[in-house]
């Protein structure tokens, strides 16, 4: 048996409903809204877009190759430094071996070579190394009656420094890139909603797990609306939510709230639509703030649907105040609660007041008992109104 129980509303009071345990509900999805859940961005801050190949994709990346390389993975990056240095000394391996053969230094030896100690094209391979890498053993060179070896030699030591430079610009980019960094400034896996000075609000946590401490950053937050045209396209919204408070310092963990007024795209959001799964929308947040440490302007982005809200719960205190230090458990970042917060819509919530004010009655509530299957009991309670 699962207890069912309805709203109590009364025209001196707001509807509540005291739990003493929590849950989050979990309905079960149909094979059409399976087929139509896509996230529009990871938890992670990736967004879960991927483009079509297009005529001439791969000129724009060899067009911008430095921010192509910083974006790559370390194993391709790797892969095309080693190959640029393998191609280089077997370019100029190949022109040092061709100097050597138009010169007659292959077979016997004249007795003014150009290229001291190159019979072959194993020889000029490894002088080819040596010179690009600058590792002088002093068995190998070049003498001075050769005025083509002497340029040939000029040219790959200009270019091995324009490849050494390159390299370290772009591993002294990618160890500082911002995608680092933003791991260690996270939000809260889940937002709740609960009352805050008597009005419903939306709320989630962000933080910075680094002990340097972010003093300015600029928190957003837009909802990401999914429609499903009769042609089979896919209609994407946005809509800004307005936050209390956008700027802040993040010396600890702070909670974002967005109040659901009448201007708030959730207005209609109810706990039942969460529970069944009725909305398709996701709420996409994020932090933009400037680093201290390297004075970079970073942002980390996150994303729940509606499976990610929980309705009347509050994230637990995180804050203790110690004799000379405020203290934060972050063991605690992603802990909720349960507090009591009425179990319907802020537009339900605002006509069922003035419903009251006007003094007209909005009907009793009733507690009942529903008769549900084994397997149903496994799950959690069932919260659900009953109006008359």
């Amino acid at each position: 048996m699962v207890l069912t129980c309805a709203i109590e509303m009364s025209p001196e009071r707001d509807s509540i409903i005291n739990t003493q345990e929590t849950f989050v509900p979990r309905a079960r999805a149909s094979k059409g809204k399976a087929a139509r859940e896509h996230r529009y961005m990871l938890k992670d801050g990736h967004c879960n877009v991927v483009f079509q190949q297009t005529s001439g994709e791969w000129g724009h990346y060899v067009v911008d190759i430095y921010t192509t390389l910083v974006e790559s993975r370390w194993r391709v990056m790797f892969l095309v430094f080693s190959l640029a240095y393998i191609v280089s000394w077997l370019t100029f391996g190949l022109l040092y071996w061709l100097i050597a053969h138009v010169h007659g230094d292959l077979g016997l030896p004249n007795e003014a070579p150009c290229m001291a100690h190159v019979h072959g094209f194993t020889g000029a391979f490894l002088f080819s190394m040596e010179t690009q890498a600058t590792i002088g053993y002093g068995f190998r060179g070049i003498l001075e009656n050769c005025m083509v070896a002497i340029v040939v030699v000029t040219v790959q030591d200009v270019l091995s420094c324009f490849i050494d430079t390159a390299i370290i610009g772009v591993v002294i980019a990618k160890m500082a890139c911002a995608r680092k960094r933003a791991r260690t400034v996270g939000f809260s896996k889940c937002a709740v909603v609960s009352l805050q000075n008597g009005a419903l609000c939306l709320q989630w946590r962000v933080g910075d797990f680094r002990g340097n401490h972010i003093l300015e950053g600029e928190v957003q937050g837009q909802l990401v609306r999914h429609r499903w045209l009769l042609t089979g396209e896919v209609s994407l919204s946005h809509q800004d939510l307005k936050l209390q408070c956008r700027s802040i310092a993040l010396a600890m963990p702070m909670t974002v709230v967005h109040e659901i007024d009448r201007d708030s795209p959730l207005y209609g959001l109810s706990p039942r639509a969460l529970a069944e799964e009725e909305e398709d929308f996701e709420l996409v947040v994020s932090f933009t703030y400037t680093d201290d440490s390297a004075g970079m302007l970073r942002q980390t982005r996150a994303s729940y649907t509606p499976a990610d809200i929980r309705w009347g719960q509050s994230f637990q205190d995180m804050l203790r105040l110690g004799k000379k230090h405020y203290h934060t458990d972050f063991a605690l970042f992603h802990q909720t609660t349960w507090v009591p917060v009425p179990m319907m819509s802020a537009q339900e919530r605002d006509r069922a007041r003035g419903l009251a004010d006007s003094g007209e009655s909005v009907g009793p509530a009733v507690c009942r008992k529903v008769k549900t299957s084994q397997r149903e009991r496994s799950d959690p309670v069932i919260l659900e109104e009953a109006w008359f």
